[in-house]
């Protein structure tokens, strides 16, 4: 295949439906963990397309969502500071935080900006050498080697006046949570082509073993992931539990290694929370020791605030696949994009959104 559309061919894809068809002989429940896959699976009616045993259970796979609100409350609070210039991808900018969000911020005269890279924002730090310049680094391993080259960059230009808010997180800990948490229904899982471009799959191949579970590298277009799920049922049925890569034409076992280097130059493994999940060990990223000075939470000395959840809000059980978002009392009426409870409901990549976006009517009976 060469263009774009011959990805979502309908011929194809009712063809590899029917293969899927004929394949699935029980019921199965999959897990994908990448939001974007997520939001193709409900836009294009994959999951309501798909033979009746098979489950998609959504995962907790967007950045923005899994952000603690803690560290979004951190960056309300300093975007506030009449010295700083907070940078940060689009997305955050509406993440509800206890007391507000950043979009509140902005509108209050805060100089808050939407940045495409992070480079943009060590720019603006170059340029403006009388104001503290501070990019929000949130997201997975895909958006890491960009933050660390932006570390990187500000370090070798001598700039003191940049710093970096982080809070990465990593895919392969989010999946061993699911697999351990009590309630958990998950056989297989898509995981999400996009980081293991970066990473490879190699960190995969422990998990599948010691936890029985197949793993397929998929990509995001809707034949990628009706292939994917096709690639996790057969093993299923099989009663095999590999890592096989459905994405090769993006992904190679070893990933970028250059990459990965950047990463470890300037980042070392953390504990972090995600929010509405709670603690997961060793699940994140956070500054080394070499490049501490460029971490905007000490710096600006944001230590422990106090944070509420909206009460009304069940994005932590959205987030872990225990519940649809049209299972929520607020869904479609106090919480929609304009006016959203919980980060899955802003974010381009969030479930809540998506299932909105979709169209999917609430199955809450009382309103």
């Amino acid at each position: 295949m060469k263009y774009l559309d011959e990805y979502r061919d309908p011929a194809l894809a009712r063809g590899l439906l029917a293969e899927l068809t004929a394949t699935a002989t029980r019921p199965w429940a999959i897990m994908e963990v990448c939001g974007g896959q997520t939001h193709t699976l409900v836009r294009q009616g994959i999951d309501e397309l798909l033979p009746a045993g098979i489950r998609m259970i959504h995962g907790p796979g967007c950045p923005v969502c899994v952000t603690p609100l803690a560290t979004v409350d951190k960056a309300v609070a300093i975007a506030a500071r009449p010295d700083v210039v907070l940078a940060s991808y689009g997305d955050m900018l509406r993440v509800p935080g206890t007391t507000g969000d950043l979009l509140g911020v902005r509108a209050r005269g805060g100089d808050v900006r939407v940045v495409y890279t992070p480079l943009d924002a060590v720019r603006v730090a170059e340029r403006e050498p009388g104001r503290q310049v501070v990019f929000f680094a949130v997201g997975f391993e895909t958006t890491a080697p960009a933050n660390a080259m932006a570390v990187l960059r500000a370090d070798e230009l001598g700039l003191d006046n940049f710093s970096v808010l982080v809070s990465h997180v990593l895919v392969p800990p989010a999946i061993t949570a699911v697999l351990d948490a009590p309630d958990n229904r998950v056989q297989a899982f898509l995981a999400a082509g996009h980081v293991c471009a970066v990473m490879g799959f190699t960190e995969y191949e422990p998990i599948a073993e010691r936890y029985h579970v197949p793993v397929v590298v998929t990509g995001f277009e809707p034949l990628d992931l009706l292939e994917g799920i096709l690639m996790a049922t057969r093993q299923l049925e099989e009663g095999r539990a590999e890592v096989e890569n459905q994405y090769v034409r993006a992904v190679s076992r070893t990933g970028n290694t250059a990459a990965q280097s950047a990463m470890r130059r300037v980042f070392r493994l953390t504990d972090r929370d995600w929010r509405g999940i709670g603690t997961i060990p060793t699940s994140g990223l956070a500054l080394t020791e070499r490049f501490a000075a460029f971490d905007a939470e000490t710096r600006f000395a944001v230590g422990d605030l106090d944070t509420r959840e909206d009460p009304d809000c069940v994005a932590g059980a959205v987030l872990r696949g225990v519940r649809l978002p049209t299972s929520c009392p607020a869904y479609g009426t106090r919480c929609t994009p304009r006016t959203p409870l919980g980060a899955p409901m802003v974010s381009t990549e969030g479930t809540c959104a998506a299932f909105y976006q979709a169209g999917r009517k609430s199955t809450v009976e009382e309103r």
